[in-house]
């Protein structure tokens, strides 16, 4: 298996417990990973062989823009959407930050990391 790694995702979401944060929103960065057979594309040098990132990055910004109130139920959406409508995906780690998080603190970001495997 192979990865396919897209870093730093910025958003402006609005996501939170508080309904200040679904009013204000704030900034998110989502990390996304994928495991999946690659060797055909490196022979062929054909996108249609391989996983694309603009379609990856595309949930990334369609989920982060569905309000939640938990950081977790945006990432399962997320990876849920990944083996469901790219087949080639075996594996899939996000995680999702809130920068900034409203926590009464100097607290640079709180982030959540979820997994989940194709069966």
């Amino acid at each position: 298996m192979e990865t396919i790694k897209l870093k730093n995702i910025r958003t402006f979401s609005y996501h939170g417990c508080l309904v200040e944060e679904g009013k204000i929103g704030s900034d998110y960065a989502v990390d996304l990973e994928i495991k999946a057979d690659l060797q055909q594309s490196t022979q062929s040098d054909n996108l249609a062989d391989t996983v694309d990132y603009v379609h990856l990055n595309r949930i990334v910004v369609q989920e982060m823009a569905i309000r939640s109130e938990l950081l977790e139920h945006v990432a399962k959406r997320i990876n849920t959407r990944v083996l469901a409508e790219i087949p080639m995906v075996m594996k899939t780690i996000v995680s999702v930050s809130k920068l900034n998080p409203p926590i009464g603190g100097d607290v640079e970001s709180v982030t959540i990391v979820l997994k989940e495997s194709r069966n």
